[in-house]
């Protein structure tokens, strides 16, 4: 009696343990197609987007998956770069888990102090003095302060400089010059005002020094073509924000330029800075220079070709005129631009030309010798694809 009660008790264990199984699987099966239905439903602004997926993936490098890969066969550990150890994988899903680096302290600062997070980028190129304190700084005030009527003096650079541009060699308009925030002008010019805030004019800005690049350009038989739209009108016409929609309004006006004109390779976005004086200016031999700035963003997918333009310009200017460039700077992640319109063109680069403290014949000497040095990049990478073409 006893035996048969024992396997009586299995018997009702072993049932118990099956219906137990089942109802998981088709718990589980369901819920599945469930939560498929609901991420597929959901309004695209809430689903996870694949520059988010990437995001994830960037923090996994491929001594990750080599340390992985390792411990399952020992014949891996011998891939290892020379002196690097494996990867502690405790931290590496702590960091990924936490989002907080380890090696880096601002990872867990910058959410916890205001302002902090200013320093979360990154330096591509580390020009001359440049560090995480003195990067660019992008003024986005409201669009009434951007349109706001300011007196402004006439500089005798602009006065004097009347003569038309030299014919480039050929009528190919190659380059394209324009400027998203195209009222940013210069403290010298504004005598009502000191703050870098307020530096803005409808006529006495940025847009000279695009004038200028496109006549220096010229000078070295490189046509362009320089963008007359006013971004600012247009953000005003369609009740757009400043800081959020100037690179959406800007970005048709490139796209456009770049369907109507085919000869385009390069696409240069110009702005100034926001930074003192102390750090976008240069003397070089007896004459001071607006010093540049290369800013590449860094969820565009022309990254990669783009940066590459970036460091040959950077290492150009170095050889030539040390000191010019400040370096490359990467800006982008989660609630930053990050595209720069840099995703019309393998060949697109935001500049900053100096800062609100910059007088004219700081920018033209600036100008002048961009040109120069840009000439020599393109008219190398003319030959080679002529070479190729053969």
């Amino acid at each position: 009696m006893t035996l048969r009660k024992q396997s009586k008790k299995v018997i009702l264990l072993s049932k118990n343990k099956v219906f137990l199984i089942l109802a998981i699987f088709i718990t589980s099966f369901f819920s599945m197609f469930i939560l498929v239905g609901m991420m597929t439903s959901l309004d695209p602004s809430y689903r996870v987007a694949s520059h988010t997926v990437k995001k994830w993936t960037s923090e996994v490098s491929e001594l990750h998956y080599l340390t992985l890969m390792a411990g399952e066969n020992r014949l891996f550990e011998e891939a290892l770069p020379e002196g690097e150890e494996p990867i502690d994988i405790g931290r590496v899903l702590f960091e990924l888990g936490t989002n907080v680096r380890v090696h880096d302290v601002r990872s867990l600062l910058g959410r916890e102090l205001p302002g902090f997070n200013f320093y979360d980028r990154e330096i591509l190129i580390a020009g001359e003095g440049t560090d995480f304190t003195n990067l660019t700084v992008e003024s986005t005030p409201p669009l009434e302060i951007v349109l706001e009527e300011r007196e402004a003096t006439i500089p005798e650079e602009l006065e004097e400089e009347k003569k038309p541009a030299p014919t480039p060699n050929d009528n190919k308009k190659a380059v394209y010059i324009y400027n998203t925030h195209n009222r940013e002008s210069f403290l010298p010019y504004l005598p009502n005002t000191d703050e870098p805030n307020d530096a803005f004019h409808k006529d006495i800005n940025i847009t000279r020094v695009s004038e200028q690049l496109g006549k220096d350009l010229s000078k070295f038989g490189i046509g362009s073509q320089v963008e007359k739209a006013d971004i600012g009108s247009m953000l005003v016409e369609r009740d757009w924000n400043y800081s959020r929609d100037s690179y959406k309004a800007s970005k048709e006006v490139v796209t456009a330029a770049l369907a109507e004109n085919q000869d385009i390779q390069y696409v240069f976005d110009l702005h100034r800075d926001s930074v003192r004086k102390d750090i976008t200016t240069k003397e070089i031999d007896g004459k001071n220079y607006a010093r540049l700035m290369f800013v590449i963003g860094g969820d565009n997918p022309n990254f990669e070709a783009n940066f590459a333009l970036a460091n040959r310009l950077h290492h150009a200017l170095e050889e030539k005129f040390p000191g010019l460039s400040r370096g490359v700077e990467k800006y982008g992640g989660e609630g930053r631009n990050g595209v720069y319109n840099q995703d019309v063109s393998n060949n697109a680069l935001l500049i900053e030309f100096g800062g609100v403290d910059n007088t004219f014949e700081e920018l033209n000497n600036t100008s002048a010798v961009f040109a120069e040095i840009f000439s020599e990049i393109y008219f190398e990478a003319e030959k080679v694809s002529k070479e190729e073409g053969q």
